[in-house]
Protein backbone atom coordinates (compact mmCIF):
# COMPACT_ATOMS: atom_id res chain seq x y z
CA UNK A 1 0.00 0.00 0.00
CA UNK A 2 1.27 3.57 -0.96
CA UNK A 3 -0.54 5.55 1.62
CA UNK A 4 -1.18 8.18 -0.95
CA UNK A 5 -4.76 9.87 -1.03
CA UNK A 6 -6.36 7.47 -3.62
CA UNK A 7 -4.45 4.42 -3.05
CA UNK A 8 -5.99 3.55 0.16
CA UNK A 9 -8.04 0.40 -0.87
CA UNK A 10 -4.43 -0.90 -2.43
CA UNK A 11 -4.24 -3.27 0.62
CA UNK A 12 -7.08 -5.14 -0.80
CA UNK A 13 -6.18 -5.84 -4.61
CA UNK A 14 -6.25 -9.55 -4.89
CA UNK A 15 -8.23 -12.44 -4.03
CA UNK A 16 -9.18 -13.51 -0.41
CA UNK A 17 -11.48 -15.87 1.98
CA UNK A 18 -14.36 -14.07 3.99
CA UNK A 19 -15.79 -15.36 7.19
CA UNK A 20 -19.00 -13.67 7.20
CA UNK A 21 -21.17 -12.97 10.46
CA UNK A 22 -24.30 -10.85 10.02
CA UNK A 23 -27.51 -10.24 12.25
CA UNK A 24 -30.11 -12.31 11.63
CA UNK A 25 -32.68 -9.57 12.66
CA UNK A 26 -31.71 -6.12 12.16
CA UNK A 27 -33.00 -3.18 14.14
CA UNK A 28 -35.15 -5.18 16.32
CA UNK A 29 -32.13 -5.71 19.90
CA UNK A 30 -31.41 -9.51 18.30
CA UNK A 31 -27.98 -11.46 19.06
CA UNK A 32 -28.91 -14.11 16.65
CA UNK A 33 -25.59 -14.35 13.72
CA UNK A 34 -25.47 -16.32 11.01
CA UNK A 35 -22.02 -17.32 9.99
CA UNK A 36 -21.15 -18.10 6.64
CA UNK A 37 -17.89 -17.96 4.30
CA UNK A 38 -17.44 -16.32 1.12
CA UNK A 39 -14.63 -15.39 -1.37
CA UNK A 40 -13.82 -11.47 -2.68
CA UNK A 41 -11.53 -10.56 -5.52
CA UNK A 42 -10.83 -6.75 -5.62
CA UNK A 43 -8.85 -5.19 -8.91
CA UNK A 44 -8.18 -1.33 -9.55
CA UNK A 45 -10.33 0.34 -12.27
CA UNK A 46 -10.36 3.83 -13.54
CA UNK A 47 -6.82 4.29 -13.77
CA UNK A 48 -6.58 3.66 -10.11
CA UNK A 49 -8.92 6.01 -8.86
CA UNK A 50 -11.34 3.33 -8.46
CA UNK A 51 -11.61 -0.53 -7.82
CA UNK A 52 -14.13 -3.05 -8.04
CA UNK A 53 -14.62 -5.76 -5.76
CA UNK A 54 -16.09 -8.92 -6.64
CA UNK A 55 -18.34 -11.42 -4.03
CA UNK A 56 -19.38 -14.86 -3.74
CA UNK A 57 -21.47 -15.31 -0.80
CA UNK A 58 -22.14 -18.38 0.33
CA UNK A 59 -25.09 -17.49 2.73
CA UNK A 60 -27.06 -20.17 4.42
CA UNK A 61 -30.51 -19.04 2.55
CA UNK A 62 -28.55 -19.79 -0.76
CA UNK A 63 -25.15 -18.65 -2.76
CA UNK A 64 -25.05 -15.31 -4.70
CA UNK A 65 -23.00 -12.63 -6.04
CA UNK A 66 -22.31 -9.01 -5.44
CA UNK A 67 -19.86 -5.84 -5.89
CA UNK A 68 -18.78 -3.40 -4.13
CA UNK A 69 -17.81 -0.09 -6.85
CA UNK A 70 -15.58 2.63 -5.10
CA UNK A 71 -14.58 5.33 -6.72
CA UNK A 72 -12.35 8.44 -5.16
CA UNK A 73 -12.92 12.19 -5.59
CA UNK A 74 -9.90 13.96 -5.62
CA UNK A 75 -11.28 17.15 -5.42
CA UNK A 76 -13.14 15.83 -1.72
CA UNK A 77 -10.52 13.61 -1.00
CA UNK A 78 -13.35 10.95 -0.53
CA UNK A 79 -14.39 7.74 -1.51
CA UNK A 80 -17.89 6.46 -2.60
CA UNK A 81 -18.77 2.92 -2.17
CA UNK A 82 -22.07 1.16 -4.08
CA UNK A 83 -23.38 -2.13 -3.17
CA UNK A 84 -24.64 -4.29 -5.98
CA UNK A 85 -26.41 -7.48 -4.83
CA UNK A 86 -26.52 -10.02 -7.54
CA UNK A 87 -30.43 -11.03 -5.97
CA UNK A 88 -31.29 -7.88 -6.87
CA UNK A 89 -29.26 -6.64 -10.02
CA UNK A 90 -31.16 -3.16 -11.08
CA UNK A 91 -31.64 -1.70 -7.00
CA UNK A 92 -27.74 -0.10 -6.71
CA UNK A 93 -27.91 0.85 -2.67
CA UNK A 94 -26.63 4.81 -2.02
CA UNK A 95 -23.16 5.05 -1.73
CA UNK A 96 -21.99 5.56 1.73
CA UNK A 97 -19.10 8.84 1.48
CA UNK A 98 -16.01 9.25 3.68
CA UNK A 99 -12.29 8.67 3.84
CA UNK A 100 -9.24 6.94 5.49
CA UNK A 101 -7.41 8.69 8.92
CA UNK A 102 -4.93 6.47 10.35
CA UNK A 103 -5.49 3.43 8.61
CA UNK A 104 -9.05 3.62 9.20
CA UNK A 105 -11.77 3.83 6.60
CA UNK A 106 -15.09 5.75 7.90
CA UNK A 107 -17.67 5.79 5.22
CA UNK A 108 -21.57 7.29 5.78
CA UNK A 109 -24.47 7.81 4.11
CA UNK A 110 -28.61 8.33 5.17
CA UNK A 111 -31.03 5.65 3.97
CA UNK A 112 -33.78 4.13 4.79
CA UNK A 113 -34.47 0.62 6.28
CA UNK A 114 -38.07 -1.29 6.11
CA UNK A 115 -39.60 2.47 5.76
CA UNK A 116 -37.08 3.74 9.18
CA UNK A 117 -34.88 6.95 8.33
CA UNK A 118 -31.38 5.58 9.68
CA UNK A 119 -27.91 6.12 9.16
CA UNK A 120 -24.92 2.95 7.43
CA UNK A 121 -21.98 3.05 8.68
CA UNK A 122 -18.90 1.14 6.23
CA UNK A 123 -15.80 0.97 8.35
CA UNK A 124 -12.63 -0.85 7.07
CA UNK A 125 -9.65 -1.47 8.90
CA UNK A 126 -6.10 -3.25 7.89
CA UNK A 127 -4.79 -5.51 10.55
CA UNK A 128 -1.82 -6.85 8.19
CA UNK A 129 -0.90 -7.55 4.54
CA UNK A 130 -2.78 -10.89 4.86
CA UNK A 131 -5.90 -9.55 6.90
CA UNK A 132 -8.70 -7.00 7.52
CA UNK A 133 -11.68 -6.11 8.50
CA UNK A 134 -14.80 -4.64 6.85
CA UNK A 135 -18.36 -3.74 9.60
CA UNK A 136 -21.64 -2.55 8.47
CA UNK A 137 -23.96 -0.81 10.83
CA UNK A 138 -27.14 0.90 11.35
CA UNK A 139 -28.17 3.63 13.20
CA UNK A 140 -32.18 4.65 13.96
CA UNK A 141 -31.10 7.66 16.38
CA UNK A 142 -28.72 9.88 13.85
CA UNK A 143 -25.78 7.96 14.89
CA UNK A 144 -25.66 8.52 18.65
CA UNK A 145 -25.45 4.64 18.72
CA UNK A 146 -25.06 1.86 16.23
CA UNK A 147 -25.52 -1.47 15.37
CA UNK A 148 -23.25 -3.53 13.66
CA UNK A 149 -25.19 -5.78 11.67
CA UNK A 150 -22.75 -7.46 9.21
CA UNK A 151 -18.68 -8.35 9.65
CA UNK A 152 -16.90 -9.39 6.70
CA UNK A 153 -13.10 -11.06 8.21
CA UNK A 154 -11.02 -11.17 5.41
CA UNK A 155 -7.41 -13.61 4.84
CA UNK A 156 -5.25 -13.51 1.82
CA UNK A 157 -5.59 -16.59 -0.30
Amino acid sequence: MTGNIGNEFEFLFGTWQVAHRRLRHRLQGSNDWDSFAGTSTTRPVLNGMGNIEDNLIDHPDGTYRAIAIRSFDLASGNWAIWWLDGRAPHQLDKPVIGSFRDGVGNFTCKDTYEGRDILVRFIWKTFSVGACRWEQAFSPDNGQSWETNWVMQFART
